[in-house]
């Protein structure tokens, strides 16, 4: 019986779950399997693996083999580090001591990086968000400025119509005292 160390799909449409688990090579992706060993979710930033550590070792000691994207989860969290370095041991080329030092210094360097990656995400995300909010800032004056000379617009074209509206009573005022002023004195004048 061939065994994989592959992943079986959970979760909604759009929003993927899975769990890491132990199967036949012949069973379908979501059918039967041997034993789960973890769980991945890649919606998460980083992705969240919570894996048995222990239990995936004993199944690649025992010839399950990984698909790519399990393998690329296992390296992500060491096993197959750890793996490689219990290997030396078994050969003697190190002793569990070392071994175990080597792996701890790899898990911190790992952890620092990691740390490192989400600290640069979040800074990138703020400077974004701080650009947008800008952009959306400049926008909003030019837009503003925009309105506020078309109001001087229409309130300079309402004075002149208005200057105009005062001009003509004022002329029509003046024709209505001449016309009364010869009117007056024509009437004098009979």
């Amino acid at each position: 019986m061939p065994a994989k160390i592959r992943l079986q799909r959970h979760g909604k449409k759009g929003r993927p779950f899975y769990h890491i688990v132990i199967a036949d090579s012949r069973s379908p992706r979501d059918g039967r399997f041997i034993e789960k060993i973890g769980t991945y979710n890649p919606i998460t930033d980083p992705a969240e693996i919570n894996l048995k550590f222990d239990k995936a070792i004993e199944w690649l000691d025992k010839g399950a083999q990984p698909t790519d994207t399990v393998r690329s989860i296992l390296s992500k969290k060491g096993v197959l580090l750890k793996r490689h370095l219990l290997g030396g041991v078994k050969k003697g080329a190190l002793t569990p001591e070392q071994a175990e030092v080597k792996f701890q210094n790899w898990l911190k360097e790992k952890e620092a990086k990691n740390a490192k990656e989400i600290k640069d995400n979040a800074e990138k995300m703020r400077e974004d968000r701080k650009a947008r909010i800008e952009a959306e800032c400049k926008v909003k004056e030019a837009r503003a400025a925009e309105i506020a000379k078309k109001r001087a617009e229409i309130e300079a074209q309402k004075a002149a119509e208005a200057a105009a509206a005062n001009a003509e009573n004022a002329e029509t005022a003046e024709n209505v005292e001449v016309s009364e002023n010869t009117e007056a004195t024509e009437a004098t004048a009979e």
